[in-house]
């Protein structure tokens, strides 16, 4: 990802075909070791495609990955004592959530930290 993130940068500040010295000053600039066989690999299939092309096929892609939410596993409760203990913890887990949401009211940032 840091490689494209890098060739990326490059296109969007005016290089329309970026090099392989291109990615790797970028990424070289913020500390970062470059693959050359990685970056290689980025250059040749990208080479010759259209950047607004690369990012629409891109998106299609991406839209048939799912990303909803999980559905919530909901397990019967055992016979006998248990059952009855089972709304107790849930009340302690109920005050425990209320107590650390009044604690954390920024969060643990500071304006002036």
């Amino acid at each position: 990802m840091k490689i494209i993130a890098a060739y990326l940068l490059s296109v969007l500040g005016g290089n329309s075909s970026p090099s392989a010295d291109d990615v790797k000053k970028i990424l070289h600039s913020v500390g970062i070791e470059a693959e050359d066989e990685k970056i290689e690999l980025l250059l040749t299939e990208v080479k010759g495609k259209d950047f607004a092309e690369l990012i629409a096929s891109g998106r299609e892609k991406l839209s048939s990955v799912p990303s909803g939410g999980g559905a919530v596993a909901v397990s019967a409760a055992p016979a006998g004592g248990a059952a009855a203990a089972a709304p107790a913890a849930e009340a302690k887990e109920e005050k425990k959530v209320e107590e650390k949401e009044e604690s954390d009211d920024d969060m643990g940032f500071s304006l002036f930290d």
